[in-house]
């Protein structure tokens, strides 16, 4: 399986001590996909993080190279061909997800990962919700 993430998912992962995001984010039978611009998302929140998370900077930084075993950090120049298609599609909704669909259209893959409701709005990608990853994949 090959799922973008939507960085609401890695800013989740990285507050909650227990996650279960992060424990879907581990599992070995699925690639994780990332455009490289929601590292900027990353840090943008990081004192939000760190407040939530209660962790150190340096903690933080430890527990995304450790998540990042895991996911594919996509250069935006390999996707950006597809910013306006993912533009038609998404645009309207929310310009910050432009990038996530364009990487979502730019390859073979099974999705999006997000919380965000306003992707639901359109029906060219597959939306997967925690909920259903976890049914899928946790409980058992």
């Amino acid at each position: 399986m090959r799922l973008i993430i939507d960085a609401n998912i890695l800013i989740s992962a990285l507050i909650k001590k227990e996650s279960i995001i992060r424990r879907i984010l581990s599992l070995p039978f699925i690639d994780f996909y990332l455009p490289d611009f929601a590292l900027e998302e990353i840090e943008k929140h990081i004192t939000y993080i760190i407040d939530k998370s209660k962790l150190k900077k340096e903690e933080i930084i430890e527990l995304l190279s450790f998540l990042f075993n895991n996911i594919y950090i996509v250069n935006n120049k390999k996707f950006i061909s597809f910013y306006d298609k993912a533009g038609d599609i998404v645009g309207s909704i929310d310009k910050k997800d432009i990038p996530y669909m364009a990487l979502a259209l730019s390859f073979l893959n099974d999705g999006i990962w997000t919380e965000d409701k306003h992707f639901e709005q359109q029906s060219k990608i597959r939306i997967w919700k925690t909920k259903k990853l976890v049914d899928l994949f946790i409980k058992k």
